[in-house]
């Protein structure tokens, strides 16, 4: 059964259980999205007193820090011990685990730790289920399997939002972390299940010394899609750490937040195949500097949105504009990666977007004390700026032509 789906949409079957194992983490991951703001603006404050605004800010950077700076890590130790699966295995487990934990927690304190070790389970996940897709997937038809695979990922970054607001809303917080980790449960069961590790040559990496990168590894290219999903992840989740000035501001509920908040996973959900088949066939370029430059406007007008309406339609530009970065940045990364170190250089891509998710809720959170829309101004020319580095620095890996169908 699963070989034949995989065969229809034009990739393999490792590929395809891969992403359905995704579908549900990403569920439970996404759940917290819209719960953790609300969640904070019920805690008692800290001693500091910061306003709400920043101390969301904080709990969201601090658990895409935590992420980026953990994942290069995850993917030197991959391709250390030639091992990937066993690594996004403990993430899921651990990201489950501290799920569960919010359940008891009654200091802001004790949710920045939380969510220090969900940044570190995220780590482990993210560059070595990447790494998995590079080897499984062939360069002909690597862009619509990265667009596979970021699509039902996407599904479940869509309906978690709107299974938060809704379960928010009606039930109250403790059923959206249950449900949130009964999902990431599911994805780690059928990681177990439908996902084998691909062979790893470690003979050459035994005999060197432990590294995060080496200089071989590290090139203008790998970086330049670094920065694309910096600015790209920075863009469209400023919007996150701001989520009770929104329902203020437009006098909405957690719901019609949860609604606008995944009309960008929508939108994306729409494209991020299609456009993962067309770059196998036209090159990851121009729809990397295009899906930036949209991201520009999508995101400045954020802090101009007057209705939920109007809300939705810019995060449906961010989608739109997301999915022109997301399977093409990925796809031409794992182009460009070396063999037996898909782990190092593809966690380069992931650690941009791990500190953009970090940068972008932290500098909403703090300069919309100042100014509600300047965060939004400022991510829209770093949208801009991640499109000339494109431009310049990364090389086009595609030369034109038909795309043929992936082995099985």
């Amino acid at each position: 059964m699963l070989e034949r789906v995989a065969q229809s949409a034009g990739i393999n079957r490792q590929v395809l259980a891969l992403s359905v194992a995704r579908l549900g983490d990403a569920i439970g991951n996404s759940i917290l999205f819209v719960i953790i703001p609300l969640y904070v603006a019920k805690l008692p404050a800290p001693v500091l007193g910061l306003p709400v605004a920043t101390r969301v800010g904080l709990a969201l950077s601090l658990y895409g820090l935590v992420s980026a700076i953990g994942q290069p890590i995850a993917g030197a130790l991959s391709d250390r011990i030639g091992r990937r699966k066993p690594l996004i295995l403990v993430g899921l487990v651990l990201m489950a685990a501290c799920t569960l934990g919010f359940t008891v927690v009654g200091a802001y304190g004790n949710l920045l730790w939380l969510r220090a070790v969900q940044g570190l389970a995220v780590a482990l996940t993210i560059p070595t289920s990447l790494a998995i897709m590079s080897s499984a997937s062939e360069k002909r038809s690597r862009g619509g399997s990265m667009g596979v695979y970021t699509t039902m990922r996407v599904i479940g970054l869509a309906s978690g939002p709107l299974i938060a607001g809704l379960l928010y809303d009606n039930v109250g917080f403790d059923a959206a972390f249950y449900v949130g980790t009964g999902c990431v449960l599911v994805g780690a069961a059928l990681v177990q299940a439908w996902v084998r590790d691909p062979p790893v040559d470690t003979q050459g990496a035994r005999n060197r010394p432990f590294r995060l990168f080496e200089p071989g590894l590290l090139n203008g290219g790998m970086l330049g899609l670094g920065a694309a999903t910096f600015t790209m992840a920075a863009s469209f989740s400023m919007m996150g750490a701001l989520e009770n000035e929104f329902n203020a501001r437009l006098d909405q509920s957690a719901l019609a937040f949860g609604v606008a908040f995944s009309a960008l996973m929508v939108s994306r959900l729409l494209l991020q195949y299609p456009v993962g088949r067309w770059s196998d066939r036209t090159g990851r370029k121009p729809f990397l500097i295009a899906g930036l430059i949209l991201m520009a406007p999508a995101t400045a007008l954020l802090g101009f949105a007057a209705t939920t309406g109007q809300l939705v339609l810019l995060r449906v530009g961010q989608g739109l504009a997301s999915a022109g970065v997301a399977a093409p940045a990925f796809a031409l990364a794992g182009d460009l990666a070396r063999r037996g170190g898909e782990g190092r250089q593809m966690s380069i891509v992931t650690t941009g977007f791990g500190f953009g998710l970090s940068f972008g809720p932290l500098l909403a959170g703090v300069l919309a004390v100042a100014s509600f829309s300047l965060p939004f101004l400022i991510g829209g020319a770093l949208s801009l700026a991640g499109a000339f580095v494109v431009l310049r620095f990364v090389p086009e890996s595609v030369r034109r032509g038909p795309p043929r169908a992936a082995a099985s």
